[in-house]
């Protein structure tokens, strides 16, 4: 009789560790599924200089105190593009959470301070695209 109540809780306990397993990672995946924004800034001609060093000294941090995360910055490798242009990669729990902090960083003290003075000498970005993603099943970013 021990042996027999042994051996059903051992399954039991086995039955429930392979549930989990297969239904745990869906879960947790699903619920840690992240949007992704790529945003790709074109200045007006002499000002990508100007551009990065922003980012390089303000706007990265501010993105983060307002819970955008940095996945990474880009020129592209090839003239004229690489005169002018800077793309990134920023992170979001949601849509509604990338529009919460845009909306927190636009208004920030400290972001429109630094803004204003980097444009001392004038306007840097001549155009801005941002499109939204979110990872394919395979993607290794999820």
């Amino acid at each position: 009789m021990r042996t027999s109540t042994a051996l059903v809780l051992a399954a039991g306990f086995a039955a429930g560790l392979i549930t989990a397993r297969l239904t745990g990672p869906m879960t947790a995946r699903a619920q840690s599924q992240h949007v992704y924004e790529l945003r790709t800034y074109t200045t007006l001609p002499g000002r990508l200089d100007a551009l990065k060093k922003r980012f390089r000294e303000h706007t990265t941090a501010i993105f983060e105190k307002h819970g955008m995360v940095n996945v990474g910055y880009w020129v592209p490798a090839d003239s004229p593009a690489s005169d002018n242009t800077l793309i990134y990669i920023l992170q979001h729990d949601s849509r509604d959470a990338a529009k919460k902090s845009w909306t927190d960083f636009g208004s920030d003290p400290e972001w429109k301070k630094a803004q204003a003075e980097s444009e001392a000498d004038g306007k840097i970005v001549d155009k801005l695209t941002s499109v939204f993603m979110t990872p394919a099943d395979f993607s290794r970013l999820k």
